[in-house]
């Protein structure tokens, strides 16, 4: 479950769980976390938590809030970020984003024309990338996947995040992940390994290079890096 730890000069002086979809932060005694400092706006921000997805957003407060050292009107947090508010630091703490996959989000045939091919008949999902990681892989370069096969034929799925799972669970399931020296792939889950250029991934992480191809669950895709 994602905490709020609360410091200020390096001393913890609470800690507060996240379990409601709102909460709220500021100097009146009815928010949810209380900082009682005229540098904190009595109602100074709030924290919105969409399943494994937790934003803060400032609520026009009067000296701002900081992710990170850098002013933030609203903004997506990731493990370990640090939100200052006057001279207190909030610590983010979500380490269940990292010790596994986020809820699987399913395609629908509507939004992706269906990703599936062959025998499957239903879409393939992309799983939610993991909050948290210390990848350092050239901002610049452009990373996506591109489906080449099924009625979805010439969709991309740009690779924004650390990790991107796809396919079926229960069938087949790969990860590719967001490293410093580039992209590597690895089979996750299902009976039905997936392939690279014709070769069967394993359980360990192979390098992507651009123009790759992955075949999972009936579907081929190619990698592309710009």
């Amino acid at each position: 479950m994602p905490k709020m730890i609360v410091s200020i000069d390096g001393v913890v002086i609470k800690e507060v769980q996240l379990t409601k979809d709102r909460t709220t932060l500021g100097r009146r005694p009815y928010n949810d976390i209380v900082i009682d400092n005229l540098a904190v706006s009595g109602e100074h921000a709030v924290i919105q938590m969409s399943g494994n997805e937790v934003h803060i957003e400032d609520l026009n407060s009067t000296n701002g809030s900081y992710v990170n050292g850098k002013a933030v009107k609203k903004q997506l947090l990731q493990n370990s970020d640090v939100i200052e508010v006057g001279k207190y630091k909030i610590k983010f703490v979500n380490e269940a984003a990292d010790q596994g996959y986020e809820k699987t989000q399913m395609f629908r045939p509507s939004q992706a024309g269906g990703l599936a091919g062959g025998q499957y008949g239903s879409a393939p999902a992309v799983q939610a990338p993991r909050a948290g990681s210390d990848s350092v892989f050239p901002v610049s370069a452009r990373a996506a996947i591109k489906v080449l096969s099924g009625a979805a034929s010439g969709r991309e799925v740009p690779l924004t995040k650390v990790v991107t799972t796809i396919g079926k669970p229960g069938v087949a399931v790969a990860a590719i992940t967001k490293r410093s020296h580039g992209f590597v792939v690895h089979h996750v889950e299902g009976a039905g390994n997936p392939s690279l250029n014709g070769a069967p991934i394993g359980v360990d992480p192979v390098s992507l290079k651009n123009g790759d191809l992955i075949e999972l669950a009936g579907t081929q895709m190619q990698f592309i890096l710009t």
